[in-house]
């Protein structure tokens, strides 16, 4: 069975199969920092985490795309004060152009039920 929810134009937002809640990649208010774009895209998962059932503590992979990797540091304070480091998934980070200006992180995830 496949669960589709809080869909968006064109795109469903998460997507359940198996257990497994697939997450679009999220992002933030262009032109804000990469620091207050990374609370704003936390709190966006939270939100589609709850709505699945579940929660960030059952996150099991995110991919981080930066802009410009020199946030890095700064996305990373933001990260480490909002996962459980006993709870902390398995991350790949890259950069890359993002699909508007002003746009500096997106994250992907996946997560359990």
């Amino acid at each position: 069975m496949i669960t589709r929810f809080d869909f968006d134009t064109r795109i469903h937002h998460g997507v359940i199969h198996n257990d497994t809640i697939y997450l679009t990649g999220q992002v933030g208010t262009p032109g804000t920092s990469a620091g207050a774009q990374m609370e704003e895209v936390l709190a966006k998962i939270d939100r589609l985490l709850q709505t699945a059932g579940s929660d960030r503590t059952k996150i099991l992979h995110v991919q981080m795309w930066l802009d410009d990797i020199r946030d890095f540091d700064a996305v990373n304070k933001v990260w480490d004060a909002w996962i459980p480091m006993e709870h902390a998934p398995a991350r790949s980070s890259g950069e890359g152009r993002m699909a508007k200006p002003g746009m500096l992180v997106e994250l992907i995830v996946t997560a359990a039920l």
